[in-house]
């Protein structure tokens, strides 16, 4: 069955949509693993200032600016060695100090020019920073 294109347009802010049966026009929602929801609860909702929408013996659901973010429980995790979720926030440095008072601490990597907080400049102009949550994996936040 052949692919049928779908229609692109742009909506009054000049931004391209897609129109019809793709996914480019649905909800994304995101997922994160836990071994131990209690201190994965502990650090999105209460350190992270994340909105708990429910939990139960599968997930703890988070509702993020719109988004689904599903902590999902899992017997084995393996961290990945590269970010798998982030947020784009407006002001790093700010964030950065709030989170650092509630407790996170930023990556510093070798070889990067990152700052005293671990803020990097990347080439294209956009500030990022990283740090883990209890089960290891990468988060970050980041200023265009």
């Amino acid at each position: 069955m052949a692919k049928r294109p779908l229609k692109r347009t742009r909506n009054k802010s000049g931004v391209v949509q897609s129109q019809g049966t793709g996914l480019g026009t649905q909800k994304l929602m995101a997922f994160v693993a836990t071994r131990d929801p209690d201190r994965a609860k502990a650090f999105y909702r209460d350190t992270l200032d994340l909105n708990l929408v429910t939990e139960d013996q599968f997930a703890l659901v988070f509702e993020v600016a719109g988004t689904m973010l599903r902590v999902t429980a899992v017997h084995e995790i393996a961290p990945a060695k590269y970010t798998v979720l982030g947020w784009h926030v407006s002001d790093i440095v700010g964030v950065a100090k709030r989170l650092q008072h509630r407790g996170v601490s930023f990556e510093h990597y070798p070889g990067m020019q990152q700052d005293e907080i671990g803020v990097w400049n990347s080439p294209s102009g956009a500030k990022v920073a990283w740090f883990k949550d209890p089960d290891g994996n990468t988060l970050s936040i980041t200023q265009f």
